[in-house]
């Protein structure tokens, strides 16, 4: 989600998605909601109180400072599990509905082309040692946060059957490769942003433009002000085994 555009893109439309697909749950990422960079506890609120059930973020969480002390009182807010485990909030969280079904999501940042974290697979194991999807607990949602593909590509293999699905995030454009792989386990490279796409991954053109043409960042990054595009994914799971069996994905 990119600045105002993005913002307002979800918050108009919840209502939409909740008549339309009928969720049990509706996971954010506010990776980019604070003017482009990071999220804010009022921004976390704004969602939460309309209904959504839990906020991931991404390399950005540290970017404003009055998010950090928020992410351990909001127990709805998920930041890289693959971060030093003393650092402020955490990696994952669980959902329950009415009815005792409960959704697990993590989110882990990818190593390609990115800062230095722990490795990804070791924190995502760690994690699933103390869950069996269709046993203790009926899904698990994975956000992978990575620059390459390959990397989200084998990161979505690994856990193939294992989880309800692993859906990528990070580079803001929408990938075409919405799928089941053999054993069950949803997968998307990257939902794309939500926000203006008359833009640069949600950016006025100016700056991006002028840094590609002189090769050096001489301007701020201003978020584009058009009107924004929603993009996300529907995943349907087996009430039994928690595997996925249908995936869709949303352009609003």
């Amino acid at each position: 989600m990119v600045a105002r555009a993005g913002r307002e893109a979800v918050l108009g439309n919840l209502d939409k998605l909740r008549k339309d697909y009928e969720p049990d749950f509706i996971i954010v990422n506010i990776e980019n909601a604070a003017h482009g960079f990071g999220a804010t506890p009022g921004i976390c609120r704004d969602f939460l109180e309309k209904g959504v059930d839990a906020l991931v973020t991404g390399n950005h969480v540290w970017q404003q400072r009055e998010l950090i002390p928020f992410l351990n009182e909001c127990k709805k807010i998920i930041r890289p599990l693959n971060y030093p485990e003393n650092l402020p909030g955490r990696g994952f969280c669980e959902l329950e509905l009415p009815n005792g079904k409960k959704l697990l999501i993590a989110q882990v940042l990818g190593r390609l082309f990115m800062e230095a974290v722990d490795c990804p697979v070791q924190a995502i194991d760690k994690l699933l040692k103390n869950y069996t999807l269709g046993k203790n607990v009926d899904a698990i949602l994975v956000d992978i946060h990575a620059e390459a593909t390959s990397e989200k590509l084998s990161f979505g293999c690994y856990l193939d059957g294992r989880v309800s699905a692993v859906i990528g995030s990070h580079t803001h454009v929408p990938t075409a490769d919405a799928k089941i792989w053999p054993k069950g386990t949803a997968y998307l490279t990257d939902v794309g942003m939500c926000g203006d796409y008359d833009s640069v991954l949600g950016f006025d053109k100016e700056e991006p433009i002028n840094r590609l043409a002189r090769r050096y960042t001489g301007g701020r990054l201003l978020p584009a002000k058009g009107k924004g595009t929603l993009c996300g994914v529907l995943i349907e799971t087996d009430d039994t085994t928690g595997l996925a069996v249908k995936t869709e994905q949303i352009k609003i």
